[in-house]
């Protein structure tokens, strides 16, 4: 199979550019809204606001030999296609699923087609993620689309918008520019090719980077009509593929980033190295929010290696001529930091606080149909329960790190990170310099899941360069990263519903603490008449931050293990209880059918062994999952979790099946043992000792189907994680009669609730 080139924005070894690297102005080529690149090219893109943008973004692009077309496309004399990618690479495949979306409607040569990652300059906010979140599929007329993208750039370059999340890039970024500016560049290509050859556009094709003539028998590649071309303004509704023509898309092409991996030469932010530079380690206060009171560093300072040991405010850091040497240093250094009323927190109080806020606290209305309380009201039977689920970190393998150089006026930063222009403009802000004068070296992020759209470690490392007046790499240790995270929330969150005479719901109340997004999330499938979601505010002292999928992974939880609860109160099967409840729904049905049939549901198991099912829309992909459990020794084993996707179609099957699995893996280690708890105001875990991950050795067999529909394409890195704690859940309580309302499973300050003393009635 094809394999490609991979160009990204990689560290510079002793602060030289290496062969083939962009500099900030050269690298700003790459839109990033999306496209193809190479050395000596003609760079194509879809005007986004009206007028030709090619001759004002060709300053950032172009160097000897090349030509500006508008933003996306560029292709070199030599023919080979560079593909462009607005989003950061930290594991989910993104650039080998958008490098085929353009090639596919490029027709460009798959196996020379080369890659790097877009720089984080304004020119090249991702207009089209802030447009995608906010239209969707929303069709405007022709005439006014221009201007309209013209405002989402305005608004996407004030809001410096370059994030990799939401399961977005292939949804929207690739729907709506990626896509879009292959076909365009190649409808601007074969204009070229009829205005040279004097023929007719109808009788020109093109294959893997080559327009044909066969009616003359002429060939050329596509190179050859670069400089005609990129004088062409290309159409913001170039003609299209369908789904049926598709030849890259929807097969299973290589990873474009795994030779790398392997063989050891991919950069990450960790692998940076700038001449002269030192190493730097922080600790910030165990209780957050709080600050340096005092601090003596003389035995620290004293230490082999240690060049200074700063008192940076909320933190204090040390600088030395290597890693190991400003840890083992900072460990010497006494430090006092300031006290307050949150030295007190501990997670009993943290939701005490939470139960109080749902009680008396104001409630803000996030979804209604029907009237639900007069339904409940009305109704001769109702069922409520309370759920909760803990804080959550991230975990990221590669802990959080960056190297900055601050010196004349000038910064130049080396990161992984998951907004390259937000961060290049908060460093600039943090530093009290221009953003001109800032520049971002992107990497490889050795893990992400939302902690890397934060800029706090990067604005440490650009601080402490200021500061020791030398290039800094900086480097958490585990335990900074375990304990300054930004968490996912833990919530508390409660459901009721009135049922009817066949135990099925016809109103359905739910109320949250802490909504942080997508608003959507608290959205149920099922066919409810009279619907009520809420959430109210109750903020503590914790860091929060996005995890992956949001809120759909508490919210996937409360709801899945809710109707779970009902199907049981009713008498019914969890499976064909939620098929009555999805009926009409045929997308639905298919995913929740497929997962079911691969689980071999209903079929007989050993003893101890149970099956559990749920089903999560988010970010428009659907997912069923059906988990098998064995309980026989007292603790959950996962055997085996059969796992049916829906997201229109994969671009890249086995790059989807590979996230649903990531996603599945994730999830279940939080369902099982994820728990960030508070102490004394302090999280109390540190390492992964105390917050454990599933291994190797326990992680189940996963079975992914890919269910095709002709839906809009469907995000795949997070959709995966939502159904898998509750389909857990309800395993074990189809085990062993303990129903689970609070997690993680396996840790015994949130014990089980046994559903078999009261069903589901008031929570205990």
């Amino acid at each position: 199979m094809a394999t490609l080139k991979t160009k990204t924005n990689t560290p510079a070894k002793k602060d030289k550019k290496p062969k083939g690297k962009w500099t900030r102005r050269g690298f700003m080529a790459a839109g990033v809204t999306a496209g193809l690149a190479a050395g000596g090219a003609l760079i194509i893109g879809v005007a986004i606001r009206p007028g030709h943008r090619g001759p004002k973004l060709a300053k950032y692009s172009t160097s000897e030999g090349e030509s500006l077309l508008t933003a996306w496309v560029k292709i070199a004399p030599d023919n080979t296609v560079t593909a462009i990618i607005p989003h950061g690479e930290m594991g989910q495949g993104v650039h080998t699923a958008l490098s085929a979306m353009l090639a596919e409607e490029l027709d460009a040569d798959w196996s020379t087609l080369e890659v790097m990652e877009a720089p984080a300059e304004k020119e090249y906010a991702n207009f089209m993620l802030g447009k995608g979140f906010i239209m969707g599929d929303k069709a405007v007329p022709g005439f006014v689309e221009d201007t309209l993208n013209g405002a989402f750039l305005s608004v996407s370059k004030g809001m410096n918008l370059q994030i990799t999340g939401g399961s977005a890039s292939v949804r929207f970024t690739g729907r709506f520019a990626i896509q879009v500016a292959g076909a365009a560049a190649r409808e601007i290509l074969m204009k070229a090719a009829s205005s040279e050859w004097d023929v007719k556009q109808s009788e020109l094709r093109t294959s893997k980077g080559v327009m044909y003539h066969d009616a003359s028998s002429r060939s050329e590649p596509y190179a050859h009509f670069a400089p005609a071309a990129s004088k062409l303004k290309p159409s913001l509704h170039p003609k299209m593929k369908a789904r049926k023509d598709y030849t890259l898309m929807g097969t299973s092409l290589p990873r474009i980033d795994l030779a790398g991996k392997v063989d050891g030469s991919a950069q990450f932010g960790i692998d940076a190295d700038v001449e002269g530079m030192k190493y730097a380690t922080v600790k910030a206060s165990p209780v957050h929010g709080q600050t340096v009171e005092s601090l003596d560093a003389r035995e620290a300072k004293a230490m082999p290696g240690v060049i200074g040991v700063y008192n940076m405010g909320s933190y204090v850091a040390v600088v030395a001529d290597g890693y190991w040497q400003a840890k083992q240093a900072l460990d010497y250094v006494d430090v006092t930091f300031t006290s307050g009323e949150t030295d007190t927190a501990n997670m009993e109080s943290i939701f005490a606080q939470y139960a109080q806020a749902l009680d008396s606290g104001k409630r803000k209305s996030l979804h209604s149909e029907g009237d639900a309380n007069a339904a409940f009201e009305a109704a001769d039977a109702s069922f409520d329960a309370e759920y909760r689920v803990p804080y959550l970190a991230h975990a990221c393998m590669e802990p959080m790190n960056a190297t900055a150089w601050v010196r004349d006026g000038m910064c130049d930063i080396w990161a992984g990170t998951q907004n390259p222009l937000g961060t290049r403009a908060v460093t600039a802000e943090v530093l009290g310099m221009d953003m001109k004068n800032v520049t971002l070296h992107t990497a490889f992020m050795g893990g992400g899941f939302g902690r890397r759209a934060m800029t706090d470690y990067t604005d440490q490392a650009a601080l402490l360069s200021q500061k020791a007046g030398v290039p800094i790499k900086l480097i958490w240790s585990r335990e900074e990263s375990t304990q300054q995270d930004h968490y996912r929330p833990s919530v508390l969150g409660r459901i009721k519903s009135a049922v009817d005479a066949d135990g099925l719901p016809v109103s359905w109340h739910s109320v949250f603490v802490h909504k942080l997004d997508p608003a959507e999330a608290c959205r149920i499938p099922y066919n409810v008449a009279h619907q009520s979601m809420s959430f109210v505010q109750s903020p503590t002292h914790v860091r929060l931050g996005p995890w992956r999928s949001v809120d759909h992974t508490q919210h996937g939880f409360f709801t899945e293990s809710y109707v779970d609860e009902l199907a049981h109160n009713a008498g019914l099967d969890g499976y064909e209880y939620r098929r009555k409840l999805l009926a009409g729904k045929p997308r639905f049905l298919k995913v929740l059918d497929t997962a079911a049939r691969n689980s071999g549901w209903g079929t007989p198991l050993p003893a101890g062994q149970a099956r559990g099912i749920s089903i999560v829309e988010s970010f428009s992909t659907i997912v069923a999952e059906v988990v098998t459990v064995d309980m026989s020794n007292g603790a959950p084993k996962v055997l085996h979790v059969a796992c049916a996707a829906d997201a229109g179609m994969a671009v890249n099957p086995d790059g989807f099946t590979a996230q649903m699995e990531s996603g599945i893996i994730y999830g279940l280690t939080a369902a099982l043992y994820g728990n960030i708890t508070i102490e004394d105001g302090a999280v109390a875990q540190s390492n992964f000792h105390d917050y454990e991950m599933i291994r190797m050795d326990t992680a189940p067999k996963i079975d992914v189907e890919i269910v095709l529909s002709d839906a809009p394409l469907g995000g795949a890195g997070e959709p995966g994680t939502p159904p898998i704690a509750p389909a857990l859940a309800n395993a074990i309580f189809a085990a062993t009669g303990t129903r689970v309302r609070s997690l993680p499973i396996l840790d015994t300050n949130f014990r089980p609730i046994d559903s078999t003393k009261k069903d589901l009635g008031a929570p205990s």
